[in-house]
Protein backbone atom coordinates (compact mmCIF):
# COMPACT_ATOMS: atom_id res chain seq x y z
CA UNK A 1 0.00 0.00 0.00
CA UNK A 2 1.36 3.40 -0.94
CA UNK A 3 2.31 5.94 1.71
CA UNK A 4 -0.20 8.80 1.40
CA UNK A 5 0.67 10.58 4.64
CA UNK A 6 1.58 14.23 4.35
CA UNK A 7 5.21 14.88 5.31
CA UNK A 8 7.22 18.12 5.40
CA UNK A 9 8.50 19.44 2.08
CA UNK A 10 12.00 18.33 1.21
CA UNK A 11 14.19 21.34 0.34
CA UNK A 12 16.35 19.04 -1.79
CA UNK A 13 13.37 17.73 -3.78
CA UNK A 14 14.56 17.44 -7.39
CA UNK A 15 11.00 17.84 -8.73
CA UNK A 16 10.91 21.58 -7.91
CA UNK A 17 10.87 22.57 -11.58
CA UNK A 18 7.76 20.52 -12.35
CA UNK A 19 5.26 22.87 -10.77
CA UNK A 20 3.12 22.25 -7.71
CA UNK A 21 2.94 18.66 -6.61
CA UNK A 22 0.63 17.11 -4.03
CA UNK A 23 0.49 14.03 -1.90
CA UNK A 24 -2.90 12.36 -1.83
CA UNK A 25 -4.25 14.16 1.30
CA UNK A 26 -3.11 17.52 -0.08
CA UNK A 27 -4.73 16.90 -3.47
CA UNK A 28 -7.96 15.73 -1.87
CA UNK A 29 -8.09 18.85 0.32
CA UNK A 30 -7.42 21.15 -2.65
CA UNK A 31 -10.20 19.47 -4.64
CA UNK A 32 -12.67 19.45 -1.74
CA UNK A 33 -13.01 15.67 -1.59
CA UNK A 34 -11.87 12.92 0.75
CA UNK A 35 -8.84 10.71 0.23
CA UNK A 36 -11.23 7.78 -0.02
CA UNK A 37 -13.07 9.50 -2.88
CA UNK A 38 -9.75 10.25 -4.55
CA UNK A 39 -8.81 6.57 -4.43
CA UNK A 40 -12.25 5.63 -5.79
CA UNK A 41 -11.83 8.02 -8.73
CA UNK A 42 -8.45 6.50 -9.51
CA UNK A 43 -9.93 3.01 -9.44
CA UNK A 44 -12.66 4.11 -11.84
CA UNK A 45 -10.10 5.49 -14.31
CA UNK A 46 -11.06 9.12 -13.80
CA UNK A 47 -7.48 10.17 -12.97
CA UNK A 48 -4.22 9.44 -14.77
CA UNK A 49 -1.64 7.57 -12.70
CA UNK A 50 0.41 9.66 -10.29
CA UNK A 51 4.16 9.95 -10.42
CA UNK A 52 5.75 7.61 -7.92
CA UNK A 53 8.85 8.18 -5.84
CA UNK A 54 9.37 5.06 -3.74
CA UNK A 55 6.15 4.43 -1.85
CA UNK A 56 4.84 7.99 -2.28
CA UNK A 57 2.38 8.91 -5.03
CA UNK A 58 2.84 12.46 -6.32
CA UNK A 59 0.03 14.32 -8.05
CA UNK A 60 0.23 17.66 -9.84
CA UNK A 61 -1.99 20.48 -11.10
CA UNK A 62 -3.20 18.35 -14.01
CA UNK A 63 -4.75 15.94 -11.53
CA UNK A 64 -6.34 18.84 -9.65
CA UNK A 65 -7.77 20.22 -12.89
CA UNK A 66 -9.14 16.77 -13.75
CA UNK A 67 -10.87 16.58 -10.36
CA UNK A 68 -12.43 20.00 -10.96
CA UNK A 69 -13.64 18.78 -14.35
CA UNK A 70 -15.18 15.67 -12.78
CA UNK A 71 -16.93 17.85 -10.20
CA UNK A 72 -18.28 20.18 -12.91
CA UNK A 73 -19.60 17.27 -14.98
CA UNK A 74 -21.21 15.69 -11.92
CA UNK A 75 -23.01 19.00 -11.28
CA UNK A 76 -24.29 18.89 -14.86
CA UNK A 77 -25.91 15.52 -14.16
CA UNK A 78 -23.37 13.10 -15.61
CA UNK A 79 -22.70 9.82 -13.84
CA UNK A 80 -19.20 8.68 -12.92
CA UNK A 81 -19.44 5.95 -15.53
CA UNK A 82 -20.46 8.48 -18.16
CA UNK A 83 -17.64 10.83 -17.18
CA UNK A 84 -15.10 8.01 -17.43
CA UNK A 85 -16.42 7.13 -20.88
CA UNK A 86 -16.29 10.78 -21.94
CA UNK A 87 -12.67 11.20 -20.85
CA UNK A 88 -11.64 7.93 -22.49
CA UNK A 89 -13.46 8.89 -25.69
CA UNK A 90 -11.74 12.23 -25.98
CA UNK A 91 -8.29 10.93 -25.10
CA UNK A 92 -8.61 8.18 -27.71
CA UNK A 93 -9.80 10.62 -30.37
CA UNK A 94 -13.34 9.30 -30.72
CA UNK A 95 -15.78 11.63 -32.44
CA UNK A 96 -18.90 11.05 -30.38
CA UNK A 97 -17.91 13.32 -27.51
CA UNK A 98 -20.87 15.59 -28.21
CA UNK A 99 -23.33 12.73 -27.89
CA UNK A 100 -21.77 11.69 -24.60
CA UNK A 101 -22.08 15.26 -23.33
CA UNK A 102 -25.65 15.59 -24.58
CA UNK A 103 -24.69 18.49 -26.86
CA UNK A 104 -26.04 17.75 -30.29
CA UNK A 105 -27.52 21.07 -31.37
CA UNK A 106 -25.32 23.82 -32.81
CA UNK A 107 -25.66 27.13 -31.03
CA UNK A 108 -27.20 30.21 -32.59
CA UNK A 109 -25.00 33.24 -33.07
CA UNK A 110 -26.57 36.65 -32.42
CA UNK A 111 -26.44 39.55 -34.87
CA UNK A 112 -22.92 40.44 -33.75
CA UNK A 113 -20.46 39.85 -36.57
CA UNK A 114 -18.79 36.63 -35.50
CA UNK A 115 -18.04 33.80 -37.90
CA UNK A 116 -18.43 30.26 -36.66
CA UNK A 117 -15.73 27.73 -37.51
CA UNK A 118 -16.35 24.03 -38.07
CA UNK A 119 -13.51 21.68 -37.14
CA UNK A 120 -12.86 18.01 -36.74
CA UNK A 121 -11.44 16.97 -33.35
CA UNK A 122 -8.09 16.48 -35.05
CA UNK A 123 -8.13 19.97 -36.55
CA UNK A 124 -9.00 21.47 -33.18
CA UNK A 125 -6.08 19.63 -31.59
CA UNK A 126 -3.76 20.90 -34.34
CA UNK A 127 -4.77 24.50 -33.59
CA UNK A 128 -3.63 24.17 -29.99
CA UNK A 129 -0.51 22.01 -30.18
CA UNK A 130 -1.82 19.06 -28.21
CA UNK A 131 -3.27 21.16 -25.38
CA UNK A 132 -6.90 20.18 -26.07
CA UNK A 133 -7.12 18.09 -22.93
CA UNK A 134 -10.42 16.86 -21.47
CA UNK A 135 -10.14 19.65 -18.88
CA UNK A 136 -9.66 22.38 -21.49
CA UNK A 137 -12.41 20.86 -23.63
CA UNK A 138 -14.84 20.89 -20.69
CA UNK A 139 -13.93 24.51 -19.90
CA UNK A 140 -14.47 25.55 -23.53
CA UNK A 141 -17.84 23.80 -23.64
CA UNK A 142 -18.91 25.37 -20.35
CA UNK A 143 -17.98 28.85 -21.61
CA UNK A 144 -19.82 28.35 -24.88
CA UNK A 145 -16.72 28.66 -27.04
CA UNK A 146 -17.39 25.19 -28.44
CA UNK A 147 -20.42 23.13 -29.30
CA UNK A 148 -20.84 19.84 -31.15
CA UNK A 149 -22.84 19.37 -34.34
CA UNK A 150 -22.84 15.80 -35.57
CA UNK A 151 -19.23 14.74 -36.06
CA UNK A 152 -17.91 18.30 -36.09
CA UNK A 153 -16.92 20.74 -33.37
CA UNK A 154 -18.14 24.31 -33.86
CA UNK A 155 -16.19 27.26 -32.47
CA UNK A 156 -18.28 30.34 -31.79
CA UNK A 157 -15.84 32.87 -33.27
CA UNK A 158 -13.12 32.79 -35.91
CA UNK A 159 -11.48 35.82 -34.28
CA UNK A 160 -11.39 34.22 -30.83
CA UNK A 161 -10.13 30.93 -32.25
CA UNK A 162 -7.30 32.60 -34.18
CA UNK A 163 -6.28 34.83 -31.26
CA UNK A 164 -6.32 31.93 -28.80
CA UNK A 165 -4.30 29.69 -31.12
CA UNK A 166 -1.70 32.43 -31.65
CA UNK A 167 -1.31 32.95 -27.89
CA UNK A 168 -0.77 29.21 -27.45
CA UNK A 169 1.81 29.18 -30.27
CA UNK A 170 3.59 32.04 -28.49
CA UNK A 171 3.88 29.93 -25.35
CA UNK A 172 0.79 30.77 -23.27
CA UNK A 173 -0.87 27.58 -21.95
CA UNK A 174 -4.37 27.02 -23.29
CA UNK A 175 -5.69 26.70 -19.74
CA UNK A 176 -4.38 30.21 -18.99
CA UNK A 177 -5.93 31.56 -22.21
CA UNK A 178 -9.29 30.11 -21.20
CA UNK A 179 -9.05 31.55 -17.69
CA UNK A 180 -8.19 34.98 -19.15
CA UNK A 181 -11.18 34.63 -21.47
CA UNK A 182 -13.41 33.89 -18.51
CA UNK A 183 -12.22 37.05 -16.75
CA UNK A 184 -12.56 39.16 -19.90
CA UNK A 185 -16.11 37.90 -20.33
CA UNK A 186 -17.07 39.25 -16.91
CA UNK A 187 -15.87 42.69 -17.99
CA UNK A 188 -17.47 42.37 -21.42
CA UNK A 189 -20.83 41.46 -19.89
CA UNK A 190 -20.57 44.55 -17.69
CA UNK A 191 -19.85 46.73 -20.74
CA UNK A 192 -22.79 45.22 -22.60
CA UNK A 193 -25.07 45.91 -19.65
CA UNK A 194 -23.86 49.53 -19.48
CA UNK A 195 -24.73 50.05 -23.17
CA UNK A 196 -28.09 48.26 -22.85
CA UNK A 197 -29.04 50.34 -19.81
CA UNK A 198 -28.12 53.52 -21.69
CA UNK A 199 -30.37 52.64 -24.62
CA UNK A 200 -33.16 51.39 -22.36
CA UNK A 201 -33.16 54.54 -20.27
CA UNK A 202 -32.92 57.12 -23.01
CA UNK A 203 -34.07 55.64 -26.32
CA UNK A 204 -36.24 52.53 -26.15
CA UNK A 205 -37.72 49.85 -23.95
CA UNK A 206 -39.89 46.80 -24.34
CA UNK A 207 -40.24 45.40 -27.87
CA UNK A 208 -38.31 48.30 -29.43
CA UNK A 209 -35.22 47.68 -27.31
CA UNK A 210 -33.85 44.85 -29.44
CA UNK A 211 -34.09 46.79 -32.70
CA UNK A 212 -32.47 49.86 -31.14
CA UNK A 213 -29.64 47.79 -29.73
CA UNK A 214 -29.08 46.18 -33.12
CA UNK A 215 -29.07 49.60 -34.79
CA UNK A 216 -26.69 51.23 -32.32
CA UNK A 217 -24.34 48.42 -31.31
CA UNK A 218 -21.63 49.53 -33.84
CA UNK A 219 -21.37 52.76 -31.85
CA UNK A 220 -20.89 50.81 -28.64
CA UNK A 221 -18.20 48.69 -30.29
CA UNK A 222 -16.40 51.84 -31.47
CA UNK A 223 -16.38 53.30 -27.96
CA UNK A 224 -15.25 50.03 -26.37
CA UNK A 225 -12.47 49.44 -28.90
CA UNK A 226 -11.21 53.00 -28.45
CA UNK A 227 -11.24 52.75 -24.65
CA UNK A 228 -9.47 49.37 -24.68
CA UNK A 229 -6.86 50.75 -27.07
CA UNK A 230 -6.25 53.74 -24.80
CA UNK A 231 -6.14 51.49 -21.72
CA UNK A 232 -3.53 49.23 -23.33
CA UNK A 233 -1.46 52.27 -24.30
CA UNK A 234 -1.58 53.53 -20.71
CA UNK A 235 -0.58 50.11 -19.44
CA UNK A 236 2.35 49.84 -21.85
CA UNK A 237 3.62 53.28 -20.83
CA UNK A 238 3.29 52.34 -17.16
CA UNK A 239 5.17 49.05 -17.67
CA UNK A 240 7.96 50.74 -19.62
CA UNK A 241 8.39 53.55 -17.11
CA UNK A 242 8.10 51.39 -13.98
CA UNK A 243 11.40 50.96 -12.09
CA UNK A 244 12.84 47.49 -12.50
CA UNK A 245 14.66 45.68 -9.71
CA UNK A 246 18.10 44.50 -10.70
CA UNK A 247 20.02 41.64 -9.19
CA UNK A 248 23.78 41.64 -9.28
CA UNK A 249 25.22 38.81 -11.23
Amino acid sequence: MEDERAVPDDPDDKTAGRGREYRAPELAEAAGITVRTLRFYRERGLLPPPRRAGRIAWYDDRHLARLHTVAALLERGHTLGGIAELLAAFESGRRDVGELLGLREPFAVPWAEETRVRLTPGELADHFAGQVTPENLAASLDMGYLAVDGEEIVHISRRLLDASAELVRDGVPLSAVLEAGRRVRVQADALAETFTALVRQHLADGEALSSELERLWPLARTVIEAEVSLALARRVRAEVSAPRSRTDG
